[in-house]
């Protein structure tokens, strides 16, 4: 393992943000990589860490799938979306010869490849660090916090649907985040309804409000809610930019105005 200090690695990223779900299906990665594009599309630098290990999604999303992870005498150099540079990347997904191929390791050697992502990966020049978790309050989360607290992340932005069992689970979120110190930025209703592609008509498949109401309750800042919208599955699922191809729908919008309340907060 890395004898590298986080804190000497990310000297150069002016915010790190934790990305957190109580469970799994809420589409945390999907909001992990719009936020990132919709970043990008301000103008700033953005890094997205993959850390969850049993299912790295975010190199398919960002259709870097089958790209090597290079070294330099620094450390391991992210994988770069464009030319630009202006969006890096780094994911096990790189690392793994097959995408099909399972992740079969108990806790410390998880909590090992973690450590070694946070101190060897040369992000150079970041406004934004984005870290991508698996979903619930393990190994893998103890041992980021563990490693970011010198950094002095800006906090946590918790991914929920409007369904009472997920809301139920991101209270156990929002536990682990005062438990651990970690700055709550808000909570985010994803799936808050179904947009029609044609009339963009929302219908409340879902329901819709408990994202709202759990911040309100918990007393801590509500981002915003996402509706469903087959464009931005689609979009997923070919690696494109939902910002830039469908920049003015109803998600497009919600995402920005996410956006919009982080930069403020920084």
């Amino acid at each position: 393992m890395s004898e590298k200090e986080p804190q000497n690695i990310l000297k150069g990223v002016q915010h790190v943000i934790l990305i957190l779900s109580g469970k799994g299906g809420v589409g945390k990665s999907t909001m992990t990589t719009q936020l990132a594009l919709s970043l990008v599309q301000a103008g700033k630098t953005v890094g997205v860490l993959d850390v969850d290990l049993c299912g790295p999604s975010i190199p398919r999303m960002l259709n870097l799938e089958n790209n090597d992870v290079h070294q330099c005498s620094e450390g391991w150099i992210p994988v770069y979306t464009d030319p630009s540079k202006k969006l890096g990347v780094m994911s096990i997904g790189f690392l793994l010869q097959n995408r099909d191929d399972a992740v079969i390791w108990r806790g410390p050697k998880k909590n090992a490849m973690i450590k070694q992502f946070l101190t060897d990966v040369v992000w150079g020049s970041l406004d934004y660090l984005l870290i991508d978790t698996p979903p619930g309050t393990s190994d893998e989360h103890i041992t980021v916090v563990e490693n970011v607290k010198n950094v002095n992340p800006d906090g946590a932005i918790l991914v929920t649907t409007p369904q009472g069992v997920a809301l139920s689970d991101v209270r156990k979120e929002l536990s682990f985040c005062r438990k651990t110190g970690i700055p709550i930025l808000g909570i985010v209703e994803n799936m808050s309804g179904f947009v029609c592609p044609n009339c963009t008509e929302c219908t409340n498949v879902f329901s819709t409000g408990g994202g709202e109401s759990l911040a309100k309750l918990c007393s801590v800042p509500f981002l915003g809610r996402v509706p469903l919208d087959p464009r931005l599955t689609q979009c997923v699922e070919e690696g494109k930019s939902f910002a830039e191809v469908y920049h003015d729908t109803p998600a497009q919008k919600a995402m920005t105005d996410i956006v919009d309340k982080l930069l403020v907060q920084s």
